[in-house]
């Protein structure tokens, strides 16, 4: 057998032959040999890649799915309370020019004031918001007694028309009004839907980022098995192969939620850009619900990609390490 083979034991066990053309002791490593430099080499790439891509993925995955359950519990129903007070006013609105008091006019008022005091207590916005909309509840009740008032004098009194002024002038004042306060407080809120449900430039690139490393590491685990193949004469590395499969079972699961989760978010943007009345708001409510449903659930599993991550290295360092240290540097 000539000087530049790497023959191998059954064992796993190189046995190149010695100076004197005998074979090997066991542990005694062969001149020349670079099986333990590449197994280095591997060891410490797949750790590498492993630990990259178990970063990149946390990122890019709570870069989708932290905004989901904000936009479940706040911002969407703060959208959805804004446009009842809205819709709910201008039907009060049209009732206070009545010659008596009516009922309808008392409801409504009652559903603006309730849907102004869910929308504070949906938190959306912060402190400034939330003394806005404190504001806003004062002057519903304020318009309220004024158009009481007027009803309460004679059909064309005086009396009756500069109440009837001041109340709409707090309703609709460009300035101060009840209605201005509210459309900037929408305004607001739809900004911020917007901005959790993007997916910019930044998330774009983090899931690229994130698709290369993963199939660079699929890659390395291949390598490294066919590498294993030749040199050992295993056919398979459990370890190496435990570790390709959970990589690709992980992988196609925080895509799926990903996709899952993304589309509800722009299903619900789609539903709450545009002004909602009547109907409508009930159906958009619903619909909301459905589309961000499990969201929490799904945001929850970001933990489990670390725990997964360290669990593919894991596999990866048991996969080489007997390999390793069968070629462990000994003193001769």
């Amino acid at each position: 057998m000539s000087a530049g083979t790497d023959p191998v034991r059954d064992g796993g066990i190189p046995a190149p032959e010695g100076d004197g053309g005998g074979r090997r002791v066991p542990g005694e490593r062969a001149v020349g040999s670079t099986t333990a430099h590449d197994l280095a080499v591997r060891h410490r790439l797949l750790l590498a890649l492993a630990a990259l891509l178990t970063l990149s993925l946390f990122l890019s995955y709570e870069g989708v799915h932290g905004d989901a359950d904000p936009l479940r519990t706040s911002s969407a129903p703060a959208v959805l309370s804004l446009d009842t007070a809205l819709y709910a006013l201008g039907q009060a609105e049209a009732d206070a020019g009545a010659a008596t008091p009516t009922s309808d006019f008392q409801k409504q008022i009652s559903v603006a004031a309730q849907s102004v005091a869910a929308a504070a207590g949906d938190d959306a916005g912060g402190p400034s918001a939330r003394q806005a909309l404190q504001t806003v509840a004062a002057l519903i009740t304020v318009y309220e007694v004024k158009v009481q008032q007027a009803q309460q004098q004679p059909t064309g009194g005086v009396l009756r028309e500069a109440y009837l002024s001041y109340a709409t002038s707090i309703l609709s004042d460009p300035g101060s009004g009840i209605l201005p306060r509210l459309k900037v407080l929408q305004a607001q809120r739809r900004a911020a839907v917007h901005r959790q449900t993007s997916f910019g430039p930044l998330l774009w690139c983090g899931w690229a980022v994130t698709l290369l490393l993963a199939l660079a590491l699929v890659c390395c685990l291949l390598e490294t098995q066919l590498f294993l193949r030749r040199r050992f004469r295993r056919r398979y590395n459990r370890g190496l192969l435990g570790a390709g499969a959970l990589l690709l079972a992980g992988l196609a699961v925080t895509l799926l939620f990903t996709v899952w989760t993304h589309t509800g978010m722009t299903d619900t943007r789609r539903l709450l850009d545009r002004p909602l009345s009547g109907r409508e708001l009930n159906h958009a409510g619903r619909a909301t619900a459905a589309y961000l449903a499990d969201t929490g659930l799904r945001a929850a599993a970001a933990g489990w990609i670390l725990i997964g991550g360290i669990l593919v290295m894991a596999l990866a360092e048991t996969g080489l390490r007997r390999h390793i240290d069968e070629y462990r540097f000994r003193p001769r």
